[in-house]
């Protein structure tokens, strides 16, 4: 390899991590969580549109409330992983006390078979520019 690819390849692994770095370091304060989720199969239909109602005004109306990813298993699609992303546990706490989780909560205590929170640490990010 050539010495001046090599110092370039070197100077873009330096400011990835950095890049890295500062980001990681922005993301310290705020908490993440993965929500594993069973659902009845029978009430999936209800269930998918009672989130999708609580994750949209959570994300509308709450600026602690900064992302909801929901998906479901393709094999089992009443299996469902949420992961949310808040500001910081204020944020959180603040959230389970709104009146349209709360809502959400007694909509869906019936069909929810299964529930374990996760929370975890961010380790790394990646994205398309623009995304």
């Amino acid at each position: 390899m050539k010495t001046g690819r090599f110092l370039q390849l070197l100077v873009y692994f330096c400011i990835s991590i950095f890049s890295a770095y500062g980001a990681h370091a922005q993301m310290d304060n705020r908490m993440i969580r993965l929500a594993k989720i069973e659902v009845d199969p029978a009430q999936l239909e209800a269930y998918n549109a009672a989130l999708l109602e609580q994750m949209q005004t959570a994300v509308r109306l709450e600026p602690g409330v900064l992302t909801y990813y929901a998906v479901a298993d393709k094999k089992n699609p009443n299996l469902i992983t949420i992961l949310e992303i808040y500001a910081d546990s204020s944020a959180y706490l603040k959230h389970i006390s709104t009146d349209h989780f709360k809502k959400y909560k007694s909509t869906v205590a019936s069909m929810v078979k299964k529930l374990e929170l996760i929370d975890v640490n961010l380790i790394g990010s990646a994205k398309q520019p623009g995304l």
